[in-house]
């Protein structure tokens, strides 16, 4: 009984529920206020009804899938005024103009420091037209070069990332960037950070990043002034505040590792127990990650350093943190890698396009892992016209769903996709958190970037693509092995599933863009 009022007084005085209850005051004010202006403000009303007409119009010329435009149109039609009202609050994302100028700013910055040197320049000269126009699209568009000299270690499980991350940890002797979308109190962060307390007292100069979500339920508000009580530069980005603000839906949902410009990670595992199985949250906790080394560790370094200084006065000295020392243990000519980043504040998808990029050149097989599902209509096509000319298109989803709502609008899309020729698995011990695509023997991408809308346009993110590269065969060796686990969707199977559950994510998949 102690226990449950102990509870129930954490909940009634935590940080959550007042920033929760400040949200619904605000809410229920504008609603309020919205209701009032039909009956003492008739002409304004109108005016609104009017402005909601004009918007649809507007909403159909606009240059973004139908799906978004349906999201909207939808609730515009049904309440005018206040769909209007939502919309240009919303889609005007005033509160996410000064992100985009600072980090614009420190984009402008970094300019130059990533490029592709003569050597790969001249390997890629040897690779087909297909790949070869790929790099020129990432390099040229996207900003993110290819590089040739780098090598990359293949983790299929968080236990094997978690075991080498700490190795590579302790051999830190400059700098080390930590920037993760959660970080839990736990085994796997408490190792972390007992190896930090002792690299900063050894002079490796420390920085952590974290999303602001993890102050609403894992850690602390001030937490990162304990991080820096122990000499660690910490901070958290974008915190959760009180007030309603479109900016607080852009979330930094990177992972990402760099070690004295050396050594960086990346992949789906957070600094959490339940990524490395030692906390049973949905059965087994499937997860992929990569460690790369070589001279394509700079653009994660340029990547960190960009989003730390979002929040940051003055300007960073991005060069003392990009001189390499020639990596000895580097094996040359590991086939090529190219990581990027993806950011809500720039018009191009990178990480959609880098997808559906593969699924296009794709003459054999694409295999995914993902742990959630919802697509426009684009993304959706291109896979089934790659299932319909002949390449073996299969996809490894969850079986126990971490969302249920997210995960009865994935399971929407079964009878589409089955229909079209490609074949559905769910992992059956557990959840998959997998981002991981790999194609024809010779390409791979791994990263933080779901099938979702909030990965492909919301969210901060970041991701790597390999080439001819080691990662491809121990990319494919997993999703083999994965495989064994999994029980395939079939028709039959999609019958079974209970109408509850099919009809909220047919109802939700009309709202699923916004969500």
């Amino acid at each position: 009984m102690r226990r449950f009022l102990n509870g129930v007084f954490k909940v009634i005085f935590s940080r959550m529920l007042i920033i929760f209850l400040m949200v619904i005051l605000q809410i229920a004010v504008l609603l309020l206020s919205f209701i009032e202006l039909r009956s003492y403000a008739p002409f304004i009303w109108e005016c609104m009804s009017l402005l909601g007409g004009v918007l649809i119009i507007f909403i159909i010329n606009r240059d973004e899938p139908a799906e978004f435009k349906l999201g909207w149109i939808i609730p515009i039609c049904l309440f005018p005024v206040l769909g209007a009202m939502i919309y240009v609050f919303i889609m005007g994302n005033f509160g996410g103009i000064g992100l985009k100028a600072k980090l614009g700013r420190r984009m402008e910055e970094t300019r130059g420091l990533l490029f592709t040197d003569k050597e790969t320049r001249e390997a890629l000269e040897k690779c087909p037209d297909d790949f070869r126009g790929f790099a020129r699209y990432m390099q040229e568009t996207a900003g993110f070069p290819v590089y040739h000299n780098s090598t990359a270690v293949y983790y299929p499980l968080g236990e094997d990332k978690f075991a080498d991350l700490l190795r590579e940890l302790k051999k830190a002797e400059k700098f080390i960037f930590l920037e993760y979308f959660i970080i839990g109190r736990g085994v796997m962060w408490d190792s972390v950070l007992e190896i930090l307390k002792e690299k900063v007292k050894e002079g490796v100069e420390v920085r952590v990043m974290y999303d602001g979500m993890c102050s609403i339920v894992l850690l602390p508000h001030r937490y990162p002034r304990e991080l820096q009580r122990y000499g660690i530069r910490a901070k958290t980005f974008a915190p959760i505040l009180p007030f309603l603000s479109t900016t607080q839906n852009n979330r930094d949902h990177r992972k990402i590792v760099v070690i004295d410009g050396k050594v960086a990670f990346t992949g789906g595992i957070n600094l959490a127990d339940e990524y490395i199985n030692r906390e049973k949250r949905f059965g087994h906790w499937k997860d992929v990650a990569v460690k790369i080394t070589g001279d394509a560790v700079r653009s994660f370094t340029v990547m960190y350093l960009q989003m730390w200084n979002v929040s940051e006065f003055g300007r960073e000295d991005y060069e003392a943190y990009l001189k390499n020392t020639p990596a000895d243990e580097v094996k040359l000519h590991d086939g090529f890698v190219i990581p990027y980043g993806e950011t809500p504040t720039r018009s191009t998808e990178i990480g959609k396009t880098v997808y559906e990029s593969m699924i296009h050149r794709a003459s054999r097989y694409v295999h995914i892992m993902t742990p959630y599902f919802i697509v426009d209509r684009e993304f959706l096509d291109s896979m089934r016209y790659a299932a319909r000319r002949g390449v073996e298109v299969s996809m490894i989803i969850p079986h126990i769903p971490d969302k249920k709502v997210v995960y009865y609008i994935a399971r929407t899309f079964y009878p589409e996709l089955l229909q079209s020729g490609i074949r559905v698995y769910e992992y059956t011990p557990g959840f998959v958190h997998a981002k991981m695509f790999v194609s024809d023997d010779i390409c791979a991408a791994v990263g933080t970037i779901n099938l979702d809308y909030r990965s492909f346009y919301h969210h901060f993110e970041c991701g790597a693509c390999f080439y001819e590269s080691a990662v491809v065969k121990k990319a494919e060796e997993d999703f083999q092995n994965t495989l064994q686990k999994c029980q395939e969707v079939t028709e039959e199977y999609y019958r079974k599933i209970p109408l509850y559950q099919k009809l909220t994510g047919r109802v939700c998949r009309l709202l699923a863009p916004l969500m």
